[in-house]
């Protein structure tokens, strides 16, 4: 049932909005509210670049990015949709946390940045790049692990 897996794209997308909205509405850029205590703040940047701000300023270079992965995802999930749980839960989870920074960067120019790792140096990411993330997780487990058993 494919439609399950642009389903969860799709609430990636929302909680990625939803979350990006209520943090410009109540805090300012660089303000740090610590949430769990030592361990997760929030802290909100503006990002005009990738992790670690790489490639400040190159929209251009996001939006061709953007261009080529969303309908190779689409093609993916299609094409196996009668394939592993675990591949398709990946794409689903990579296609809605690109689509969710994409829309900022058309909207704004920048993506809104608000997680805030205490217990480690670790970049300030949002919910859609925690999907990225966890999406190739499940992407390389599939392919490491699982993809073998189906062949």
């Amino acid at each position: 049932m494919i439609i399950f897996y642009f389903i969860i794209s799709i609430l990636a997308i929302v909680a990625d909005q939803a979350l990006k909205f209520f943090i410009v509405q109540n805090y300012s850029v660089g303000e740090v509210q610590e949430i769990i205590p030592r361990v997760l703040s929030f802290n909100y940047i503006q990002n005009d670049g990738a992790a670690s701000n790489i490639f400040s300023g190159q929209m251009w270079l996001f939006y061709i990015i953007s261009a080529v992965v969303i309908p190779t995802v689409i093609y993916l999930l299609i094409k196996h949709r009668q394939g592993h749980w675990s591949f398709k839960l990946g794409l689903a989870l990579v296609l809605g946390g690109i689509i969710g920074n994409l829309i900022d960067r058309i909207r704004l120019h920048y993506v809104v940045d608000m997680f805030q790792l205490d217990f480690i140096q670790f970049n300030i990411f949002n919910v859609a790049d925690a999907a990225i993330s966890v999406g190739v997780v499940f992407i390389f487990i599939y392919l490491i692990f699982l993809d073998k058993e189906e062949k």
